[in-house]
């Protein structure tokens, strides 16, 4: 049987008079106790998190020393869980950070793409550069992965593959929060290289609840996550960018709700005051429609401290090439 039979509707796109798409997907809401709060659709369904657990890959850096050792700061740390949009401010950072441990862009095994940043993009294109290692959206990511393979050993050169001490590691952290036995999880690679574990989605709502409340991790591991979140809610521009869902999320809450997106129509966020963790999937890898659900889903559960806070994320207009609106996203339920 598909993972994805009878998963609802949880985005639309009308155009005109017709509904011209209809995005499935599915969800989970959970408290740190591991309760559920909310849910829709087959959250038992595995998946891989993509970009969304890049919160929780940060966490083998803190708990292993590297980042005290090598002065780590909380803009670094966010730059670490972000899908950055390749404007200056990151770029400049994990050059920064990177000329400090004594690397170059050189070191970055994650490959290079143009800016996720319209603003970004178009500035490189104008000045008639071309995109490098420091542009991709994870190379913040990639430079948290360097500080800890700095720490471990001296050879850093193939810190990105599978069956690495480093991954090991990362993925053991990570599974430690997930509760999850990452050994035997499904493997794949993510766009910049690095190994991916699988998991059902309910665990990865599980592992965000920890990381919003880790009252059952061991000492290090919760003084880490409070450290993830602090550097989060500190740093909302680094995450992702400017007209960003993720940053729009974090700065319209003031820091009261945390959201990442990751490939592929996945989204998870965490919520302190709740002690809740949220997994979100589109089927179809739709990112607007991701968009859609996951601010939807907010509104519904009702923890923002306005109604219509999000409204402009969940009703996304769909323009001609001359920048007429003649359609828009919408919430897929009634």
């Amino acid at each position: 049987m598909s993972q994805t039979v009878n998963n609802p509707v949880l985005a639309e796109v009308k155009r005109g008079d017709l509904i011209e798409n209809r995005h499935r997907g599915s969800y989970a809401v959970v408290d740190s106790a591991g309760d559920l709060i909310s849910a829709a659709g087959n959250y038992q369904q595995l998946i891989f998190a993509r970009s969304s657990l890049k919160p929780l890959n940060v966490l083998a850096m803190l708990v292993s020393g590297a980042a005290d050792q090598f002065k780590v700061t909380d803009a670094e740390i966010a730059l670490a869980c972000a899908s950055h949009s390749g404007e200056p401010i990151h770029v400049s950072l994990v050059w920064q950070w990177l000329e400090r441990l004594g690397f170059t862009v050189d070191d970055l095994e994650c490959g290079s793409h143009a800016p996720m940043g319209r603003q970004a993009k178009q500035q490189l294109r104008l000045t008639g550069q071309q995109p490098n290692p420091l542009h991709n959206a994870c190379s913040g990511k990639h430079a948290g992965f360097l500080t800890l393979a700095k720490f471990l050993h001296p050879e850093v050169k193939g810190y990105s593959t599978l069956g690495s001490p480093l991954q090991g590691q990362v993925m053991q952290t990570a599974a430690e929060v997930l509760g999850i036995e990452w050994q035997s999880s499904p493997k794949g690679t993510d766009g910049c290289s690095i190994p991916m574990m699988g998991m059902p989605l309910i665990g990865l709502a599980k592992g965000m609840a920890r990381l919003a409340h880790p009252r059952d991790l061991r000492t290090d591991l919760q003084k880490a996550c409070g450290r993830v979140t602090q550097s989060v809610q500190a740093n909302p521009q680094l995450i992702a960018g400017t007209g960003r869902f993720c940053t729009d999320i974090i700065e319209r809450t003031e820091g009261k709700i945390l959201a990442k997106m990751g490939a592929d129509g996945v989204f998870t966020g965490w919520i302190p005051d709740k002690k809740w963790g949220i997994a979100l999937r589109i089927d179809d890898g739709n990112l607007k429609a991701a968009e859609v659900a996951m601010a939807d889903l907010l509104k519904r559960l009702k923890v923002l401290k306005k109604d219509d806070l999000l409204d402009h994320w969940i009703y996304q207009p769909i323009k001609t090439w001359t920048k007429i609106t003649v359609g828009h996203f919408q919430s897929g339920i009634n």
